[in-house]
């Protein structure tokens, strides 16, 4: 049985299904770790793709239409993949929308990924994602600063706002250690799913954890830092531009014990 399923709202899609949206950019997305056949934070997953598509599309594809199309490509694989549910309008780029439209849902899924080893090193850049509160298809700018962060001599990239406060990563969401609790950096962002499960878990936990804004000039004060997303809750940073931190090895067992509390669930 192959990793590798694509489904157009529901159904195995022809190369014809595809083919108008090879080019197509207006879309969004969520990316998600299925083991045994379930996911972790499926509600976040769901409301990422109501609200993202109320946002660009005016209108959602219903919740019980989703979970029948992820279950759809999940009973063509294995019980352990990579699951990627991207949102998009039938008529595609620069087009109008119509109030006739129903927004139509592409599945595809492959081999299960932790993510890269680590701890990384993260070159940082000013850069302000458009519509940042949306995971967008596309955004050639996340793969154009990998690339020059890589050419620095660095794994990725880190981005920071006009007012000098970090943000997020690439593809990552960013979280700093004090010694004792957890602190979320304000600024406008993507909230991920496995930022929002991890979260409520720490809250469950009892771990301190707070926002607020940190600058490059703030990290010397800090006791770690993390990356984290759909692959892994939190993967060791030990520097960010020219500022060293520490691995913080508890820290990244405090988010990965947070995140295994969370349950898995079936779509």
């Amino acid at each position: 049985m192959s990793s590798f399923v694509v489904h157009r709202d529901g159904h195995a899609a022809s190369a014809g299904d595809l083919a108008p949206l090879a080019f197509a950019g207006y879309a969004h997305f969520t990316a998600m770790q299925v083991r045994g056949g379930r996911v972790r934070g499926l509600d976040l997953h769901l409301e990422r793709l109501r609200s993202a598509s109320l946002e660009l599309l005016g209108r959602a594809v219903p919740d019980d239409r989703v979970r029948a199309c992820l279950r759809a490509a999940l009973r063509a694989g294995p019980a352990d993949l990579s699951l990627r549910a991207t949102v998009y309008p039938p008529a595609g780029d620069f087009t109008v929308a119509s109030a006739e439209e129903e927004p139509e849902l592409l599945v595809r899924t492959g081999p299960p990924a932790t993510g890269p080893a680590g701890p990384l090193a993260l070159a940082a850049f000013e850069h302000e994602r458009f519509l940042p509160a949306v995971k967008q298809v596309g955004e050639a700018a996340k793969t154009y600063y990998l690339r020059q962060a890589v050419a620095r001599g660095f794994d990725d990239a880190a981005f920071v706002d006009r007012r000098g406060r970090l943000s997020e990563g690439s593809i990552w969401n960013l979280a700093f250690w004090d010694g004792s609790g957890v602190v979320w950096p304000e600024a406008e962002m993507l909230v991920g799913t496995t930022m929002g499960i991890v979260r409520r878990q720490l809250d469950r936990l009892g771990v301190p954890q707070r926002v607020e804004e940190v600058g490059l000039a703030d990290l010397s004060s800090l006791a770690g830092a993390v990356v984290l997303n759909s692959w892994t809750p939190g993967l060791a940073v030990h520097r960010i531009g020219a500022a060293s931190l520490p691995v913080a090895p508890s820290f990244v067992k405090v988010l990965h014990e947070a995140y295994e509390a969370e349950p898995l669930t079936a779509p």
